[in-house]
């Protein structure tokens, strides 16, 4: 749901007004409902809010991480001076561990 489908604000709860009629509800209890009502949708509201934060806060690090270079799968740097290690013993011979 964008912000632009929302129709109400706590404030147009708290003010709306309704006509009386002879046997209509009692208006006690109607006040005491929308109360009810108005905090309930300030509270949806901050967290809706709170919400958006947060995914705008990821989608930013997601891009952040998507344009970081990748190491190969598996590759450590444990794995790099094992090979490293191998070249040399390769290349130089055991001559130079000795």
């Amino acid at each position: 749901m964008s912000a632009n489908q929302v129709k109400l604000t706590p404030k147009d709860i708290l003010e709306k007004e309704f006509k009386v009629s002879m046997r209509g509800y009692n208006q006690d209890e109607v006040d005491q409902f929308l109360d009810i009502v108005i905090k309930d949708y300030e509270a949806f509201q901050q967290e809706l809010d709170e919400l958006r934060q947060e995914n705008a806060r990821l989608k930013r690090q997601v891009e952040e991480l998507q344009k970081r270079p990748t190491t190969p799968t598996g590759t450590t740097n444990y794995d790099i001076l094992q090979r490293l290690s191998n070249l040399e013993k390769h290349v130089f011979g055991r001559k130079l561990y000795e």
